[in-house]
């Protein structure tokens, strides 16, 4: 979670979880958790390729094999013709706004500007932002860094069926409503 929807979670006598409602100590990591990730190998569904789950998700943001296998996938559950689909804007992949890689998910993109452009300055609109009804293709974030680990560190579908819409305000409301509920 981000700091702000974190703090939602802190509001009650003592801290929980966003997710599961158990108690939280302070400063805790689920470092358990991040060792499993950090130690399980699994197979690219495209090329194949083994890799440690922590490297999956930039791994299919970039490998063209496996977003082949997701477009079959696609194509398989599919009544309308594939074309048809073009009409929508993209929410899955983004380009880096500093240099020509593309095809990056949400999460991919967040790690490849961290990794490689922390220091870039340039004033750049968020591929992200710009893809979604409320952005603004032409907005240029001023600190695009501090941009993309404040509102970019999870993605909404991750929690819940996004409905693009929707005020992003009244998302985040959804989102924080439906985590208090489910206890």
């Amino acid at each position: 979670f981000c700091t702000p929807c974190l703090q939602e979670c802190l509001k009650p006598k003592k801290p929980v979880c966003g997710v599961c409602r158990s108690t939280l100590s302070p400063g805790s990591r689920a470092l358990d958790l991040e060792k499993q990730i950090e130690m399980t190998e699994a197979t690219c569904n495209g090329c194949n390729k083994k890799m440690y789950l922590s490297k999956m998700r930039s791994h299919a943001a970039s490998c063209s094999k496996y977003q082949n296998y997701i477009m079959e996938g696609v194509k398989a559950v599919t009544k309308e013709p594939l074309h048809n689909t073009r009409t929508f804007p993209n929410r899955f992949t983004f380009p880096c706004p500093y240099c020509s890689e593309k095809n990056f998910d949400q999460e991919g993109l967040v790690e490849h500007c961290k990794t490689l452009h922390s220091m870039d300055a340039k004033q750049v609109v968020c591929p992200i932002c710009a893809s979604m009804p409320w952005g603004d293709p032409n907005y240029r974030s001023a600190n695009f860094m501090e941009h993309l680990q404040r509102r970019h560190r999870f993605s909404y579908d991750t929690f819940v069926v996004c409905d693009y819409d929707a005020d992003e305000d009244d998302m985040m409301a959804q989102v924080l409503m439906r985590s208090l509920r489910d206890k």
